[in-house]
């Protein structure tokens, strides 16, 4: 029996060729239909080269286990989610590396409700039954039929909007050449706002001329700054290769941190749902849990990852989730992750304030300064976490192992967590007010790290 290495806390991701190919697409497809038993599925592929091919394996396994499957061809991640549910199919498959190398390729998965599988409720069995590949021979076949649900999608996406309340401005939207220009064009026609949107990299183009859209690496975001600051541009919008995360920078060209996007998100839903449940990851939390207080809400913590996310949002009804690693989740949107709805939701709370995006983050800043995420890339990570822990475990005021150790100390606060999807230890650091602080932290812990052995 072989162990694959492509099948990962959330979702199938691994090197073409070796790691993940068009036999082992197969393979998920026929395993995806043993294990879940869905009667029909959705699946969508994005732009890389290879994604329309696996797809196509992943539709013969699944449709020789007797599985009918409904195609929406080029799309975004979310939009999978979508159809799942607008079709009442009982699982989605989208092929998709994200922001992945180039010569990776992956498999996001849900269930009937467009409900996320996990390692810990589907993923593993499946991985099982296609380790052991013992399907024996092909079953009544399923029917392969495609179809468009974009603009039910769009619709969808819109309706997060009024419109009626938006002032004139000025948007750079910077699609990375992956596939969420297509999608935008839809969704902005339908809002006919008063928003003059400029494109950029906005054809889909799996050989990535610009580079892999990842707004979250610093040496991909000046394209999008610069082009803000030569527009005159009020904000810009990036998303990713599959656009299910969102990002944003302000009217200066400054890019603005994860957790702060959280926050004004949680507080322009606030504003409309007086009480909700705001649900939150534990790698940075001062400014959203200070927003949260203030608007009368009540901040939920979970732990990071999308299943884990959705799955505290379905129980404690959550009306929006988020992380500060740019996915955002919307209870009316099946509880699933959108890189549509956030820029939506964030121009109506500009329009609605009167104020630029800087002016809406500048006190959080000031008051919460964060380090945003270091990432250090280790062979063996467990030498520094030991040494993290015997260094300022014992000092913290608070301890909290909920996702990694979060530590508390008053007028700082660090999490160090290990990575579920690479192999990298994740350092995030936050003050109260004080960015000396902050910076000696930073460079203190830092240091310890590197230096683990």
């Amino acid at each position: 029996m072989t162990t694959l290495t492509c099948f990962k806390s959330y979702d199938v991701r691994g090197r073409l060729g070796d790691e993940l190919n068009e036999d082992i697409c197969y393979g998920i497809g026929r395993g995806f239909a043993r294990s879940i038993d869905p009667g029909s599925v959705v699946i969508g592929y994005d732009i890389r080269p290879t994604s329309q091919m696996l797809a196509g394996q992943l539709a013969e396994g699944l449709r020789d286990e007797g599985v009918d499957v409904i195609s929406i061809g080029l799309c975004g991640t979310e939009e999978v989610y979508f159809a799942t549910s607008h079709y009442d199919a009982g699982g989605g498959l989208m092929v998709t590396a994200s922001h992945n190398p180039i010569d990776y390729n992956g498999i996001k998965m849900v269930r009937a409700g467009s409900r996320p599988i996990s390692s810990a409720d589907g993923l593993g069995e499946i991985q099982a039954l296609v380790e052991a590949g013992d399907f024996g021979p092909a079953k009544k076949r399923g029917v392969l039929e495609h179809r468009d649900p974009r603009d039910a999608y769009a619709e969808r996406v819109a309706s997060f909007a009024d419109v009626s309340t938006w002032r004139p401005m000025k948007a750079v939207v910077n699609a990375g050449n992956g596939v969420a220009g297509p999608a935008f064009d839809v969704i902005a026609d339908k809002l006919k706002a008063p928003v003059e949107f400029i494109r950029q990299h906005h054809d889909p183009d799996g050989s990535f001329p610009n580079g892999i859209p990842n707004p979250l690496l610093e040496e991909n975001r000046a394209q999008t700054a610069e082009r803000v600051l030569s527009e005159g541009a009020d904000l810009g919008i990036a998303w990713d290769g599959d656009f299910d995360r969102c990002f944003f920078f302000d009217e200066t060209g400054a890019f603005i941190d994860g957790e702060y996007v959280v926050a004004l998100l949680a507080g322009a839903f606030l504003e409309k749902h007086n009480g909700a449940k705001i649900i939150h990851d534990p790698r940075v939390i001062w400014a959203l849990l200070d927003l949260v207080e203030r608007g009368g809400g009540e901040a939920v913590v979970s732990k990071s990852g999308h299943s884990h996310i959705k799955a505290k949002m379905r129980e404690v009804d959550a009306v929006y989730g988020g992380e500060m690693s740019a996915h955002h989740y919307f209870r009316d949107f099946m509880y699933c992750d959108s890189g549509m709805i956030p820029w939506i939701l964030l121009v109506e709370h500009m329009s609605n304030s009167g104020k630029k995006l800087s002016e809406l983050v500048a006190d959080m800043q000031a008051r919460f300064p964060s380090s945003g995420e270091i990432n250090f890339k280790l062979d063996d990570k467990q030498p520094a976490i030991d040494a993290f822990e015997a260094t300022y475990l014992p000092h913290a005021k608070a301890v909290d192992r909920l996702d990694g150790l979060s530590l508390d100390y008053g007028d700082w606060r660090v999490n160090l967590r290990q990575s579920n999807t690479e192999p990298v230890l994740r350092l995030n650091v936050e003050a109260r007010g004080d960015r000396a602080l902050l910076a000696a932290k930073v460079a203190e812990i830092s240091a310890l790290i590197r230096n683990a052995k």
